[in-house]
């Protein structure tokens, strides 16, 4: 049977009720489907007055909470204040009494949240750069300048090794240049110094050889030279060396030696023939007199004749021809030469 009664008014969204003793309000309203049961004729959704009360507090908690960690983590600026209508705030709950909030909450003044314990700003902090009131910002400017730094310093390092590096192989190379330098010098100056011991020690031979070879006259000209051409010689050309000088000058010995030839010799008139210890005959051609004879031993620059003009002559001088001990003829002058002797 239907009853005349009216039906219960909704619930206002703000309403009151006894909470810890004292009349508070309430401001919010959350229907679940568990909450929902059918109504005839109209639904009514029951009032969750206490998880409603407690979630109202514990949003503003959260809301107080995260202000809070943004003032934390921007001390420089100025604070900014949060206010709620005094409606709503002289029937919020106390916080210590919100279950799960107030284990957050102490009387005790050492025993302050984490948060406020260790702000924001410190995070990443050493204890001695939080000690000091370094910031956070401040902190890893300072680790971003020391990286920099230290890298710098590394590539500084590198830098200098590499120059090092290069230094020390220009010091090598030039070090190894001198070296050579000094190495060609010193094999220039041993091949000068044998080269002049050579010479001297030929000059030595020489001088010992023209101790022992004399010029086979005293006062001379050369008038004709070996190799010379001309009509004048049989075989067309002139096969010795000529020094013209005056009638009856002596002749002398070029070395020590063997006379093997004495006597009237044709067109070269009256020659005498000198054999040395080697083998090498040494002509002496168109003598006006001979003053040695065949087997006879000599010395170097002994008188064995004199100069003439006997024979196949244009005048007088002495034919000189030298001979090697097979009969071939050679340059006198290249031979006195290389004996010391300068013609």
């Amino acid at each position: 049977m239907a009853s005349n009664k009216p039906a219960p008014e909704a619930p206002s969204p703000f309403s009151t009720d006894t909470y810890g003793g004292a009349e508070r309000s309430v401001g919010e309203w959350n229907p679940t489907e568990d909450s929902i049961r059918p109504v005839r004729g109209r639904h009514r959704v029951a009032k969750q007055r206490g998880l409603a009360r407690s979630s109202t507090v514990l949003g503003v908690g959260v809301i107080a909470a995260v202000g809070a960690g943004g003032m934390a983590t921007a001390q420089d600026k100025a604070p900014v204040s949060i206010s709620l209508p005094d409606s709503i705030a002289d029937n919020l709950p106390d916080a210590k009494s919100l279950p799960g909030v107030g284990s957050f909450m102490s009387d005790d003044a050492e025993a302050a949240p984490v948060a406020a314990a260790a702000p924001l700003t410190t995070a990443g902090l050493t204890s001695a750069e939080a000690e000091q009131g370094t910031d956070a910002g401040e902190a890893l400017r300072a680790r971003i300048l020391q990286q920099a730094e230290q890298q710098q310093a590394s590539a500084d390092a590198e830098a200098r090794a590499a120059a090092e590096k290069a230094a020390a192989e220009t010091a090598a190379a030039e070090a190894k240049k001198q070296q050579d330098e000094a190495e060609a010098e010193a094999a220039a100056k041993k091949k000068a110094a044998e080269e002049a011991a050579k010479k001297k020690a030929e000059e030595e031979r020489l001088a010992k050889l023209a101790a022992s070879f004399s010029l086979p006259a005293s006062s001379y000209t050369i008038s004709s030279t070996y190799g010379q051409s001309g009509a004048m010689w049989s075989s067309g050309q002139h096969t010795g060396l000529d020094f013209a000088g005056s009638a009856g000058s002596p002749l002398k010995a070029v070395h020590s030696g063997t006379i093997t030839s004495a006597g009237w010799s044709g067109s070269y008139g009256y020659r005498t023939v000198l054999q040395l210890d080697d083998g090498t005959e040494i002509w002496y051609a168109h003598q006006s007199s001979i003053d040695v004879s065949v087997g006879q031993k000599v010395t170097t620059g002994e008188t064995i004749g004199r100069m003439g003009a006997t024979g196949n002559v244009t005048g007088v001088h002495l034919h000189l021809e030298v001979r090697t001990a097979g009969g071939s003829a050679m340059d006198p002058m290249a031979w006195l030469n290389s004996k010391g002797l300068s013609v």
